[in-house]
């Protein structure tokens, strides 16, 4: 085999090129750098911070991209289990270890419910998630009376007062070794680490990668189809359960709102880490590799003052060429 028919082969895998698309990004900011802004150790600490909820999500969608499916409601399941842990937390005063732990439960419920339509009504994932995206947020909007949950609490008699905002809160939305790390930085990476546990270390996870690659000969197996998929959609719930969470805790607040789009960008970081969009291949650690790149991305167009539409746009670019780039390789 010749050195070029090795380097092409080399440049062909995902883990290659998902490395190639964080570099051109990190030169980009490089030569792009708003005087010097891209080259303060802050620049980079914060695009940390500020990109791990979405990483948090893109580690749940790994797991149902692998499967063959796709979630398009983790934005809804993140905004109906912040409200949900601002209202336990906040107006109901639970201690915080019964917050999470109901938070992680509805999370898990929303997940299951779904995977049990796509896995027993053999509805397409695309649809029912769609459905459960616009339910899920009308939930949350019900639930919270379309208000934001916070520490400031409406009185019986018509005034407004202010309760005590919950320690968890401020561990969450806490940094260490001297504000140079977020604790929810070292959320998201603890949920890749458990993940990838769970895909590459496990039977569960050798099932979900057989399921990907051809549903009907992981069924003549044995494998059983449908509880799988309710074990990844549940899992990729309880990941936008605490993506939810953590994203109460950075704001102070549970908002309806929260999440709207979210499930773009996520997406974006599995299919720019190199994970296949038809199922089967892909891993935690391309997912990590995207999360990064998306990070730095929305960093040198932030510092850039690039406005928000022409963000969108290149997002959307994104994840276009790079399901070009996979089919073509397919």
């Amino acid at each position: 085999m010749s050195k070029t028919e090795s380097y092409r082969r080399l440049l062909a895998s995902p883990c290659a090129r998902a490395l190639v698309s964080l570099l051109f990004i990190f030169v980009l900011g490089l030569i792009f750098n708003a005087d010097g802004t891209f080259f303060r150790w802050d620049t980079h600490r914060d695009m940390l911070r500020q990109i791990s909820t979405y990483g948090i999500l893109a580690s749940g969608l790994t797991i149902v991209i692998v499967s063959g499916g796709i979630d398009l409601s983790v934005g809804s399941v993140l905004g109906l289990t912040a409200v949900a842990f601002s209202m336990l937390s906040i107006h109901f005063g639970w201690p915080a270890t019964w917050a999470i732990v109901a938070s992680l439960v509805l999370g898990l419920t929303c997940g299951a419910l779904v995977g049990a339509v796509i896995g027993r009504f053999r509805v397409q994932p695309f649809i029912a998630t769609l459905a459960s995206m616009v339910f899920v947020r009308g939930l949350a909007k019900w639930a919270s009376g379309g208000q934001k949950i916070s520490a400031t609490v409406l009185q019986a008699n018509g005034n407004y007062a202010q309760v005590p905002i919950s320690g968890v809160f401020t561990l969450l939305g806490s940094r260490l070794l001297k504000e140079n790390l977020a604790v929810v930085t070292l959320v998201f990476l603890f949920c890749i680490l458990a993940c990838w546990v769970l895909l590459s270390k496990t039977q569960w996870g050798r099932s979900l990668y057989a399921l990907g690659g051809n549903e009907v000969c992981a069924h003549l197996s044995g494998i059983p189809v449908t509880r799988m998929k309710i074990l990844a959609y549940s899992l990729c719930g309880v990941m936008s359960a605490v993506a939810g969470m953590c994203q109460a805790a950075q704001e102070l607040q549970g908002d309806p709102e929260s999440g709207m789009g979210y499930e773009l960008t996520a997406i974006a970081i599995v299919v720019m880490g190199g994970t296949g969009r038809s199922g089967g291949q892909g891993g935690l650690g391309l997912t990590l590799l995207g999360t990064v790149t998306i990070g730095y991305l929305e960093k040198v167009l932030s510092i850039n003052a690039v406005s928000e539409a022409s963000r969108l746009m290149m997002t959307g670019l994104i994840v276009l060429t790079a399901v070009l780039l996979q089919r073509r390789q397919d």
